[in-house]
């Protein structure tokens, strides 16, 4: 072992520098950087010899597997993935035509890249078939995530334990079939996230999956699993075992979650449920052998104190490197542009650089906080390919107004030195992710493409806040105009504009439902506020697909998934709870009132819309409900009425008898403008000579 460790190579010190190690760690094994080898000159210290400890020859062990991984798989990414795409069969015409070596594999369909390494393969509803060559995804180094939800691929579960880094694994939604081995995921200690639901897998529910340390996330519904639950070691943040046929006691780890999450099971018993168990718990419910784990337990005891070293040994360096750099923020000082604007300049220290940039102020005062744009990176990170880059200092010296403050942070309008507008919006509360999980998400929340989606040109991430930057769209939102524009001297939205703006509404949220199917709520924050309008009134759905993002607290207190019935009553969010949501904005839109509950908590009953609307509605036109603002409206009462019936439906509070998503939409597509026998009616925003567009304002009332 002695000459071993002597005889290392140069490449070894190569690796060693990369990963900042200091000097010393070098020295303890005599390592010399003079001559293409180590010199061996020098007895190596018995004694020293003898009190290494296992972590050090292990860390050896560890890099000398990095140092030949690349000789192993010896790939590029884009080689990779073109090695993968054989194996596949695409349903769809030209689904791959992008995957081709002339261009670069990062600009490819499907292919999400961070800083130009290939991190995650996102083939959804793309009607795959074939077979899922894992040994050429393990040429993928930087893989972390992958998805293959809603496609074709059968047969037996594949051997992803290969691919020990990832992270997510998506599957719901094929054709996979039979027994997944006890051992499936054995090794994959950084798995979070595992979605398999609506497969064809049966027997067991492998326990190394029930033993995974960093497990958050685990839907199996819709198998043929049978047996028992397993003992979760870890606490689940997302579980569904519906719909198979599992049986007996459910573990007292489980015994807290939603009873949702075990329906279709008749053979279960305990709580949850009200099925109570007549049988002691059977003692051969699997658990993890003590002489299986041994091995394990030691090589994890290993690992970890390899990666302290590791980690202790770079958090040295980095915060040596800290203290010769000065943190960035903002020093304001006086200037011309002060008295004229607002615009305050002020000196901000970059990482890699030091160089001067300007703050924003709003019309009002109101500075952004450049303080808070960032402190580890000072990069925006693009989703778009289509738009034109800018840096976060452009944004940080643009001329900024305050668009409207909420619960999550503010709003801002940019104004760039070349003219364009842009929204920032900060986040404050979105720490309920790390960076790898929050830049996944954003990616694949990017690459949504929808007329009716305000799409997500850019993100910034800090770990206590982040920026988010998106279009701007011209009439502000649905709330302003809806609430705002009689005091602003505005016209109102009449019939045809408040229909096509809940017909965008709608196509786009079941875009939403169609795109990110594991959300179980894929939009969550569905209101007024966060429906924007173009120039022609089309509207723009805005915040997203961001449950995942927030912080738990925070989101149950403020966002309109956690106000729905189902939520109140039962603690549980469901694809239908966004029907919900839609239901709402529907009568909002029809009677001109704002959802007290939405303002703040603890609203009673009365106060509550949908039971306002039941008070007064008899199932006929009747014109003390609906907003006056809407004009004349003779030729279309029974259109309005029917759409209002449909919102009712949409608010239906037992979630069993509420619409599908997809069927309010095709009901919602059916309304027109007015009866088949008027031809008298007509639009004030639809004349293409309106310019006129809402100054940008914020309502106080309003909750944005």
């Amino acid at each position: 072992m002695l000459l071993f460790m002597q005889s290392l190579s140069l490449s070894t010190i190569h690796f060693l520098s990369q990963l900042c190690l200091p000097s010393q760690a070098v020295n303890i094994v005599f390592f010399s950087q003079e001559g293409t080898r180590l010199s061996n000159a020098g007895a190596f210290p018995q004694k020293l010899f003898n009190a290494m400890t296992v972590p050090v020859v292990s860390l050896l062990l560890v890099l000398l597997f990095h140092l030949s991984t690349p000789t192993i798989h010896g790939l590029s990414d884009s080689e990779a993935i073109l090695k993968f795409k054989k194996s596949l069969v695409a349903g769809k015409p030209n689904a791959l035509a992008s995957w081709d070596d002339k261009t670069p594999p990062c600009t490819w369909t499907g292919v999400l890249c961070n800083g130009g390494s290939v991190w995650g393969l996102q083939m959804e509803n793309l009607e795959l078939s074939g077979s899922i060559d894992i040994d050429a995804l393990a040429g993928l180094t930087s893989l972390r995530t992958l998805s293959f939800m809603n496609n074709k691929f059968g047969g037996p579960f594949p051997e992803f334990k290969k691919l020990s880094a990832l992270k997510s694994l998506y599957l719901s939604n094929n054709q996979f079939e039979g027994e997944i081995p006890m051992n499936a995921f054995e090794g994959m200690g950084w798995l979070k996230k595992v979605h398999l639901a609506q497969n064809k897998f049966t027997g067991q529910i492998p326990m190394s999956i029930a033993t995974l340390p960093k497990l958050l996330e685990l839907r199996l519904d819709g198998n043929e699993f049978t047996g028992q639950i397993p003992e979760f070691e870890h606490k689940l943040h997302v579980l569904n075992l519906s719909n198979n046929a599992l049986i007996g006691r459910i573990p007292e780890s489980l015994s807290m979650m939603d009873p949702n999450v075990f329906q279709g099971n008749k053979g279960l018993c305990g709580k949850p449920l009200e099925t109570t168990c007549d049988t002691p718990i059977n003692e051969g419910r699997p658990k993890p052998s003590s002489s299986s784990r041994t091995p394990l337990v030691i090589m994890a005891v290993v690992t970890a104190l390899t990666i302290v070293i590791i980690i202790g040994v770079i958090i040295l360096v980095n915060c040596k490197n800290r203290n010769k750099q000065p943190p960035l923020g903002l020093e304001t000082r006086p200037s011309s542009l002060q008295k004229k604007t607002g615009i305050r300049e002020g000196d901000q220290g970059h990482r890699d650089r030091q160089q001067s940039s300007h703050g924003n102020v709003s019309r009002r005062g109101k500075k952004m906080d450049t303080a808070a744009a960032g402190v580890e990176n000072t990069n925006l990170t693009f989703l778009r390919e289509d738009r034109e880059r800018f840096e976060l200092q452009d944004l940080l010296k643009a001329s900024a107004e305050i668009l409207g403050s909420g619960c999550f942070g503010a709003s801002y309008k940019a104004v760039l030195s070349n003219g364009a507008s842009m929204v920032v919006k900060r986040f404050k509360q979105m720490n309920n992710a790390g960076r790898e999980e929050f830049q996944e998400h954003m990616n694949r929340l990017g690459r949504l493409r929808h007329n009716n989606l305000l799409p997500i040109v850019a993100y910034y991430y800090r770990k206590e806040e982040k920026l988010l930057v998106c279009d701007f769209a011209e009439r502000g939102s649905l709330a302003v105009n809806l609430h705002g524009n009689q005091s602003l001297g505005q016209p109102s939205l009449d019939w045809p504009t408040r229909l096509k703006i809940v017909k965008g509404v709608a196509r786009g949220l079941l875009y939403l439902h169609q795109d990110l199917p594991s959300l179980m709520a894929p939009h969550g924050h569905l209101k007024s506020s966060n429906v924007l309008l173009t120039k022609n009134f089309e509207p723009l759905l805005t915040d997203y697909g961001l449950i995942p993002m927030i912080n738990q607290v925070k989101a149950e207190e403020h966002m309109v998934a956690y106000k729905s019935p189902e939520y109140l009553q039962h603690r549980r969010v469901t694809k239908k709870t966004d029907v919900w949501g839609l239901g709402i904005l529907i009568l909002e839109i029809l009677t001109g009132k704002f959802p007290a509950n939405f303002l703040q908590d603890g609203k009673k009953s009365e106060e509550d819309l949908v039971s306002w609307v039941n008070l007064g509605f008899q199932g006929v036109w009747a014109p003390g409900l609906f907003d006056k603002e809407m004009g004349k409206t003779s030729h279309c009462e029974g259109q309005i009425v029917n759409l209002l019936k449909l919102g009712l439906s949409c608010c239906e509070p037992d979630v069993e008898k509420r619409l599908e998503i997809g069927e309010a939409v095709e009901k919602i597509e059916e309304l027109k403008e007015q009866q088949e026998d008027s031809d008298d009616f007509y639009s004030t925003y639809v004349s293409e000579t309106d310019g006129r567009s809402p100054k940008g304002v914020s309502i106080e009332s309003i909750n944005l």
